[in-house]
């Protein structure tokens, strides 16, 4: 089984023209009366690290929890490489095992250790072997840092720890793309940047990666292109530098006023 890393380099490798891995249309969701998303556009390529930032409320963490189906839309397609997510013979589990998803509050099994919690999945939807299993498990901890913990009980950890841990799981299943829903927001800040440098190093491999983030230097620095959101829709998207130095929107100047002025 080839490594989320290896997978990571040749998407990159073969990113330029190629098809979307994910393209949305026409999306919409609603909480009761609340419309928190409304007919969004957007696709992601092999290879490419798009940031979507905005204020809170904004619809961001709901986008992102749609492209897996963690939320179910009220209209619109999302398209896995040419397969429309939303239709009803859709295999969720199976579509899942390709598609990694980080939370912003770790997610992991308390009760386990830092290897079970890694190999859990892999064991039960991959139908891998143990020994297998826990192979893989120690060569993504050995990525992020924490090898030296996988005995180690999920309780005993800091919040940066636990993080690690949670993009450790994901990629144990060598997901195609990987999902981040402010993965920095629940920790202190000192320890914000251990996260946020395995991240980027994940960039650099190559890793096709959609973060939700309000760490516009990191956004700024990772990203191929930034999606800013306000009030349901995407307002404004580009390149960083476009983005960040000369923003077309007087929202997008508005909510970037204080970086912009820095």
């Amino acid at each position: 089984m080839s490594s989320a890393m290896d997978q990571a380099a040749e998407a990159q490798g073969a990113a330029t023209g190629k098809d979307p891995i994910i393209r949305v249309e026409g999306l919409r969701k609603s909480f009761g009366s609340l419309e928190v998303l409304k007919d969004i556009n957007f696709e992601v390529k092999p290879g490419e690290v798009v940031s979507i930032i905005g204020a809170s409320g904004s619809g961001k963490s709901t986008l992102l929890r749609c492209l897996n189906l963690l939320e179910e839309p009220d209209a619109g397609h999302v398209w896995f490489h040419g397969k429309d997510l939303t239709e009803e013979r859709t295999n969720l589990n199976e579509l899942r095992t390709h598609i990694g998803m980080v939370f912003q509050s770790f997610n992991l099994f308390a009760n386990k250790t830092v290897l079970a919690n890694c190999t859990h999945a892999p064991v039960l939807l991959h139908k891998m072997s143990k020994d297998q299993a826990e192979k893989v498990a120690h060569e993504e901890l050995s990525r992020v840092g924490m090898d030296q913990f996988a005995n180690a009980g999920v309780t005993q950890l800091s919040g940066g720890q636990k993080q690690r841990v949670a993009i450790a799981r994901a990629l144990c299943m060598s997901p195609e793309i990987m999902l981040f829903d402010e993965p920095t927001s629940a920790l202190d800040p000192e320890i914000v940047g251990e996260v946020l440098n395995v991240i980027r190093e994940l960039a650099e491999a190559g890793m096709t990666m959609v973060i939700v983030t309000h760490e516009m230097e990191f956004a700024r620095g990772v990203s191929d292109r930034v999606i800013f959101m306000d009030g349901g829709v995407i307002l404004e998207e580009g390149d960083p530098e476009q983005m960040f130095t000369h923003p077309r929107e007087a929202r997008t100047r508005e909510f970037l006023a204080r970086y912009l002025d820095e």
